[in-house]
């Protein structure tokens, strides 16, 4: 499929698409759009947008409740299955087959989310590992509304470093300079393997790439799909939660202490 590096993912969970729902993360659907709907102070008929929707578990649910929902996803088997479970479900919602980084909507949302991993930190080959989720969250700013809020889970950095050793940094599985980890996935179909980067994050960088997008961090939590609530990250878990709204005009990093 050529050389440009939003392929490598959508290879990967086009081949995922129809399996994704089995895995255990996937079971706690309802619970989470209970949570997203406190935590986004959402009202019945609020404009949602779900960046990195997959299979579209939480646009359908929350399309379900009556929220107007658009779903974003560079797959096209995912929004396959997405399409199948709105009209499974009786509920209407626009899907855009799209990368993340590249996305330009008309409209203004007064809630975002990019939830399990769904976007940053997803590398391609060419993806810049600073530039692909500032694109993302960039997007995700000018989607927003003045104070809609957004939910953002990405992979805890503090657990990835701990999860290498210096030798898998010498073998070239580990960066610590970028926080990335690489694996090899193989397509059915295609020839060999190809190569995956996953990029990890710690608050105090996220902190400045959304200030810098013009977000202010509310609140940072452990955010592993199955464990949401308002706690502290623990240092081996999957993922971290971040919550931010949106502000008029430049908003500066906020450098107070997450408890």
């Amino acid at each position: 499929m050529g050389d440009d590096p939003r392929t490598e993912w959508a290879d990967f969970f086009n081949r995922e698409a129809a399996a994704y729902d089995d895995y255990g993360f996937t079971k706690n659907t309802l619970v989470e759009a209970d949570f997203l709907v406190d935590v986004l102070g959402l009202q019945r008929g609020m404009a949602v947008l779900d960046i990195g929707c997959g299979t579209g578990r939480h646009a359908v649910e929350l399309a379900r409740r009556g929220y107007g929902v658009t779903g974003v996803d560079v797959s096209a088997g995912m929004l396959v299955e997405a399409r199948r479970r709105a009209e499974g479900a009786g509920v209407d919602v626009r899907w855009i087959e799209a990368d993340a980084q590249r996305f330009s909507l008309p409209d203004a949302f007064d809630a975002v989310i990019c939830l399990c991993e769904g976007a940053c930190g997803l590398l391609g080959t060419g993806d810049d590992p600073i530039g692909q989720p500032q694109a993302i969250i960039e997007n995700a700013a000018r989607a927003m509304k003045a104070g809609a809020r957004c939910v953002f889970t990405v992979l805890n950095g503090f657990a990835l470093a701990r999860k290498y050793d210096q030798a898998s940094v010498e073998d070239g599985l580990f960066d610590p300079l970028a926080l990335t980890e690489q694996s090899e996935c193989v397509v059915p179909g295609a020839e060999g393997g190809r190569v995956l980067r996953e990029r990890g994050f710690v608050p105090t960088e996220l902190v400045l790439l959304f200030g810098q997008a013009g977000i202010e961090v509310m609140d940072i939590w452990g955010g592993t799909a199955g464990s949401w609530g308002q706690r502290p990250v623990d240092l081996d878990e999957i993922e971290i939660m971040l919550v931010g709204t949106r502000r008029d005009g430049p908003v500066g990093p906020s450098y107070r202490i997450f408890v």
